[in-house]
């Protein structure tokens, strides 16, 4: 619809609230106050339906306003246009703040989630969120149980990337962690240290590359676990000589000591998808920052490495394949 119409349709609907207004009341002073106008703008716009019609609607005398013939035969017709459009309004305003059902990465903290929903109410985005794992929240988008979702994508297709690397519960030193220093000595005595993934993790594009390292430096089969859940990962960690592949945030979370993998660089990706028909573009714009933060997508190397780290510790963009 051109401009010029869109702005008569709402010039039409404000003319018959004017009109409805007098004519209810008898008096365009009343009847302009009633309408939260005031009294020229509704004489105008009274005045702009009678040319559009053709014919007056009102007799007006010193203190009164009375309905024509014609008048009242377009009153009944002029107070639906007035209520179809008052319904369309509060439709219209319902609609925005209707939830928007978005499903995110289970691994993602209460307090993180907690500080999105609130944040996202300060843009007027009401919130429902779904956590879940990555295969999960794929599934959940395409059955349109959500109106969004976080997936996990490569690096190149992400709007939000969070570097990872490995964390245990013992300081290593230095500014890196390579994966090399885990194999095992040829007396092959002690139980062999392993790197646990996570759900979140279990993808080709980190999973892969990860498995390639393993076998190109040594590392047996078993040392590389994919873990039930987050929470079974960071547990076995805890009590062991085990590192777990997580980012900053995380770390510092458990409490851990993160450092960079050494031999690579490793992303999580994040690209925000809508169900059919969707347009994710107002979300990403009003809450594009606010999902960085919940992420960690917005925290470098040195401030997510836990108690203990080395300062001036490099960030994981400094690590090159």
């Amino acid at each position: 619809m051109p401009k010029s119409h869109r702005v008569q349709l709402v010039d039409l609907v404000g003319a018959c609230r004017a009109f409805v207004s007098v004519s209810e009341r008898g008096s365009f002073t009343v009847g302009a106050a009633a309408a939260r106008m005031s009294q020229s703008v509704a004489s105008r716009r009274v005045a702009a339906l009678e040319e559009r019609f053709g014919e007056r609607l009102f007799e007006r005398t010193a203190r009164r306003a009375v309905l024509t013939p014609f008048g009242r035969d377009m009153l009944p017709a002029a107070r639906q246009l007035v209520l179809a459009a008052d319904v369309l309004h509060h439709e219209a305003e319902t609609a925005k703040l209707k939830p928007w059902r978005l499903a995110v990465p289970d691994i993602c903290s209460t307090a993180g989630l907690a500080r999105l929903i609130a944040d996202a109410r300060g843009h007027g985005v009401t919130l429902d969120l779904r956590a879940a794992a990555p295969a999960e929240r794929a599934e959940l988008l395409h059955s349109q149980q959500v109106r969004a979702a976080l997936l996990a994508v490569p690096r190149d297709e992400a709007t939000w990337s969070v570097p990872l690397g490995l964390a245990g519960a013992q300081d290593p030193g230095g500014k890196r962690l390579y994966a090399e220093t885990l194999r095992m000595g040829r007396a092959g005595l002690g139980e062999p240290r392993r790197i646990w993934i996570q759900p979140e993790d279990d993808v080709p594009h980190i999973r892969d590359p990860l498995t390639r390292l393993r076998d190109a430096v040594g590392l047996r089969p078993a040392q590389l676990v994919v873990a039930a859940d987050h929470t079974t990962a960071a547990a076995e960690v805890m009590c062991s000589r085990d590192v777990l592949l997580c980012s900053p945030a995380q770390a510092r979370e458990l409490a851990l000591h993160w450092r960079p993998l050494g031999e690579i660089a490793l992303t999580r990706g994040f690209a925000l998808a809508t169900a059919v028909a969707g347009h994710p573009d107002h979300i990403r714009a009003r809450l594009g920052d606010d999902i960085a933060r919940c992420l960690g997508a917005d925290e470098g190397a040195d401030e997510g490495a836990g108690e203990g780290a080395d300062e001036g510790m490099e960030t994981p963009g400094a690590v090159v394949t």
